[in-house]
């Protein structure tokens, strides 16, 4: 075997990124569990000072932050041993309320790892693996990866990409928010648009639960939620619908698009929020591409093979596929209606 020594330098230095990356992923939500970045962002510390705010013991709060500091993570100042977060550090890591808050992100990546093997087992079996068979730690993960983008585009930029949604909800309208999970987008919508009457679904009981308690803690009277699947939830028509990142994950999506379809009054509207795909696989192997694709095979394409029909659509369809499930549903208008670089927002008409 003849092996080029750059190449392989070069794929091992990939290698030993890539493993720093995956242990620093406990970093991080070591890091968010015990408020080590909201103290960080108090003011530049040093190992004593920080153990000292946060109630942690010194040892351990140095390796963690030597840690961050090898990682980017954090600064660190050679002449005075003080560790500090820039302000883009701060941004990502210590503001919840910010749209690039990152550390869920890694939560949902160590809850979704646990399931290697069992995900082991299903590629020699073809089993699936339904959403609330993860560790607990997918779930608050999912709603703390998701919410941030949700955050900072839903009410700002998507829902205004609509054609006429803005307005009808400003008015008052009825909506329908389907796979909702543990309601991040459903309370968000209704804090914006106080006059509408939102519902969650989600076939999930214990995220259900979660969304009531914090549309109850948030004071909405115009958000409530309730069990059930994206085939039969009830309470048509609506002149709202919405779907986010989570159509793909359906056994039957196309069942789903059609049960949406008959949902709706006539003059209705359905958005369908997907992860960034483009239709080809060539054009998906990038970082982004990376991270959903994983995630695909560890969650979403199980979970489409744990239900009834199981089309595995997976975290990276792209939009030429869902145009295909969306009319085969009913629908007869299809378009993009916006992005980011981490999703892409579908609007369907009758």
């Amino acid at each position: 075997m003849d092996v080029d020594t750059d190449k392989l330098n070069e794929f091992l230095g990939r290698f030993v990124g890539d493993l720093g990356a995956a242990v620093h992923a406990g970093m991080v939500v070591i890091g968010e569990r015990l408020g080590l970045y909201k103290a960080l962002a108090q003011g530049a510390a040093t190992t004593p000072e920080l153990a000292a705010r946060t109630q942690t013991d010194q040892r351990y709060i140095r390796e963690w932050l030597s840690s961050q500091a090898a990682g980017g993570y954090v600064c660190y100042d050679a002449a005075t041993d003080r560790f500090s977060l820039s302000p883009e550090q701060a941004f990502t890591l210590a503001d919840e309320t910010s749209p690039a808050y990152l550390p869920g992100a890694f939560q949902l990546a160590l809850g979704s790892l646990k399931a290697v093997p069992r995900i082991s087992e299903a590629f020699r079996s073809g089993a699936g693996m339904g959403w609330g068979e993860h560790d607990s730690d997918v779930f608050h993960g999912c709603e703390k990866f998701f919410r941030p983008g949700y955050a900072g585009n839903l009410v700002a930029s998507w829902i205004p990409a609509l054609d006429g949604v803005a307005d009808k909800l400003k008015r008052g309208a009825r909506v329908a928010d389907v796979g909702c999970g543990k309601g991040a987008s459903t309370t968000l919508m209704a804090q914006a648009f106080p006059k509408s009457s939102f519902t969650g679904f989600d076939y999930h009981a214990e995220s259900i639960a979660a969304a009531s308690d914090s549309a109850r803690r948030a004071g909405l009277d115009n958000c409530r939620f309730q069990v059930a699947q994206a085939k039969d939830f009830a309470g048509a028509p609506y002149d709202f619908i919405t779907v986010f990142d989570c159509l793909h994950d359906m056994g039957d999506p196309i069942g789903a698009a059609r049960h949406v379809s008959n949902s709706l009054a006539p003059d209705g509207t359905w958005m369908i929020v997907e992860p960034f795909a483009n239709d080809e696989l060539k054009d998906n192997l990038n970082p982004v591409g990376r991270v959903y694709y994983s995630f695909s095979t560890l969650l979403c394409t199980p979970c489409s093979r744990s239900q009834e029909v199981g089309l595995c659509l997976g975290a990276q369809a792209g939009e030429a596929r869902m145009r295909k499930v969306v009319t085969a549903g009913g629908f007869s208008r299809f378009r993009r209606a916006t992005e980011t670089p981490f999703n892409l927002v579908y609007e369907a008409r009758p």
